[in-house]
C-alpha cells in the first residue's frame, strides 16, 4: 500500500483565538502545500523522528515515511496542522473531516505540545478554491462562501519566528471571551464587507489580538507602517500570535509590488497509489 496526502497552507481572513471558544472565523487555504508519502514495508519505519513519532501516535503502519513542504514554518500558515492532518489521512484512509481534524489536533497536542483550536484543520479540509470557510466552532457548520474578487490579499513577514507549544498560547478567559464576542460580530460584518470596510474590520481585530497580550511591540510596529502606504486597506497578525506572517488587504494588486497576491486553493486530498 502507498498513499499520498497533499495538504494546502491556511490563511485566516478574520477570526482569530476563536475556534477554541465556540466563535466563527473566515479562513481560506493557499497554494502553500505539504505533501506526505506513505509506502508500506513490512516491518519498521523509515524517514524523519519527528514524522514517525506522529505516524505512530496515529497508529500507522509500518511505512517509508518521506515529506517535502513549501509551507514556511513558525509563520503563521500552520504547517504543523498541515502535517498532521497529512499524517492521519495516510495512516487512516479517508473518514469525515471532522474526525480527522479532531485525530490531528490531538496527535497534534500529545506530540507538539501545541494546545491548538480546530480552524487549520477543519479549513485545510473542507476548503474549496474561490471560497472562504464560514466555521462556526459552536457546531462545527461549515458554509462556503465566496471570495469577492476586489479582495486582494498579500503576506508581509515579520521575520519573527515563533513557537506556539513555548508560548503563553490562551489568554484570561474573561479577557477571551470579549473578545471572541467582538470577533464574531466582525466576522459576520466582512462577508458582506467591501474592501474598504473589511480593512477596517482587519485593523479592529489586530488592536483586539493586542488586547489579549498574543502580538508582539516589533508587530505592531510594522503594521502601523505598514497601514501607512498608500494602497493598503487593513493589515493584522494571523495566526496563533508572537510573530510569523502579517496578513494585508490592499486595493490593487501593484501595491506592495514585492510580495505577490495570495490566491486560494482546494482541500486537502488523499491518493492511493498503486
Amino acid at each position: 500500500m502507498r498513499r499520498r496526502a497533499t495538504v494546502p497552507a491556511r490563511i485566516n481572513i478574520i477570526g482569530e483565538h476563536t475556534d477554541y471558544s465556540g466563535g466563527l472565523s473566515l479562513p481560506f487555504t493557499t497554494e502553500y502545500q505539504l505533501i506526505l508519502e506513505a509506502q508500506e514495508r513490512i516491518s519498521g519505519f523509515t524517514g524523519d523522528d519527528l514524522v514517525i513519532e506522529l505516524w505512530k501516535t496515529a497508529g500507522g503502519w509500518p511505512a517509508d515515511l518521506s515529506v517535502t513542504s513549501s509551507i514556511p514554518i513558525g509563520k503563521g500558515l500552520s504547517s504543523s496542522a498541515a502535517l498532521c492532518v497529512a499524517v492521519v489521512l495516510c495512516s487512516q484512509g479517508e473518514q469525515p473531516s471532522l474526525e480527522v481534524a479532531k485525530e490531528a489536533q490531538r496527535i497534534e497536542w500529545e506530540i507538539l505540545g501545541t494546545p491548538c483550536g480546530l480552524l487549520d484543520q477543519l479549513a485545510m479540509l473542507n476548503a474549496k478554491k474561490g471560497h472562504s470557510c464560514l466555521i462556526d466552532f459552536s457546531n462545527f457548520n461549515i458554509k462556503s462562501v465566496p471570495i469577492p474578487e476586489n479582495w486582494y490579499f498579500k503576506l508581509v513577514d515579520s521575520n519573527i519566528s515563533r513557537t506556539l507549544s513555548s508560548t503563553n498560547y490562551r489568554a484570561d478567559p474573561s479577557t477571551i471571551n470579549n473578545h471572541v464576542i467582538e470577533e464574531n460580530s466582525r466576522v459576520l460584518q466582512s462577508i458582506k464587507a467591501s474592501p474598504m470596510e473589511l480593512g477596517e474590520l482587519l485593523n479592529q481585530s489586530h488592536s483586539s489580538l493586542i488586547s489579549l497580550g498574543v502580538s508582539l511591540p516589533e508587530i505592531d510596529l510594522q503594521i502601523e507602517s505598514l497601514r501607512t502606504v498608500e494602497g493598503v486597506l487593513g493589515a493584522r497578525m494571523m495566526g496563533g500570535g508572537f510573530g510569523g506572517m502579517i496578513l494585508v488587504l490592499v486595493d490593487h494588486p501593484d501595491v506592495l509590488p514585492n510580495h505577490t497576491l495570495i490566491c486560494s486553493s482546494g482541500p486537502a486530498v488523499l491518493e492511493e497509489i498503486l
